[in-house]
């Protein structure tokens, strides 16, 4: 699908979803991006950062879903991993109650950056519904085609493996989630962490510890939400 040949889907994800990027609004997305670009938009996040979401977190590892909407649009925010940002960007308002959440729930502190990396390493899924956006122009690229293909990644692992946690947060991902099982998963709902609505119920939900007690109930080992210092995280 994608015209740059270091964009390549991790192994594990491209054995059951990869079919999809050969589909023709899989071909269409791509030539879009590429009149976009040529155009001069400035694209994020960069083309080898697409699928990060995918490349920290295997299928046969996923334990928690979390799902966004599009990436961050400002410049050097945007990695591939929903409501991340590298060290050095400025923690954004919504991972800001993010960090309020998990110390209200589990009495861990803000860390002093906002990279999620070590939770997808553990296993959190940070996945955003639509991949790539454009400078200063949220949604810009919404309705090309990646949402499709974001289903049909969620659909394929709740189908495929039983015992996960979905996190979705305001209406979008909750209706994104509908294909969930909650039957075979913990499906956990609450208002988006946006400061537009993070009081009306997202502040208080208590969702990590739930997440934890889930995943321990299942014989699994919890996540730590703990983030390590900026200056000891491994890139």
């Amino acid at each position: 699908m994608a015209d740059d040949d270091r964009i390549k889907l991790e192994p594990s994800w491209k054995a059951r979803i990869g079919e999809w990027l050969q589909r023709p609004e899989m071909r269409e997305l791509s030539a879009f991006l590429r009149q976009r670009k040529a155009a001069g938009a400035r694209i994020y996040p960069p083309g080898p950062q697409i699928f990060a979401a995918f490349d920290a977190t295997p299928f046969d590892a996923v334990k928690v879903v979390i799902l966004g909407q599009d990436p961050y649009h400002g410049r050097g925010q945007a990695h591939g991993l929903c409501f991340s940002v590298l060290p050095g960007v400025p923690v954004p308002p919504s991972l800001v109650n993010i960090y309020k959440e998990i110390e209200n729930d589990l009495g861990i502190a803000p860390p002093d950056h906002g990279c999620l990396l070590p939770w997808a390493r553990q296993g959190v899924l940070l996945l955003n519904a639509v991949l790539t956006v454009e400078e200063g122009r949220a949604g810009a690229h919404q309705g090309k085609g990646w949402e499709g293909f974001t289903d049909h990644a969620i659909e394929t692992l709740a189908r495929e493996r039983e015992g996960l946690v979905f996190l979705l947060w305001g209406s979008y991902a909750q209706a994104k989630g509908k294909v969930i099982d909650a039957r075979r998963h913990r499906v956990l709902r609450a208002p988006h962490p946006s400061p537009l609505s993070a009081h009306r119920g997202f502040l208080g939900c208590g969702h990590f510890s739930a997440a934890n007690r889930y995943l321990e109930q299942h014989g699994q080992a919890p996540i730590d939400w703990r983030l390590p210092p900026r200056d000891q995280l491994v890139l």
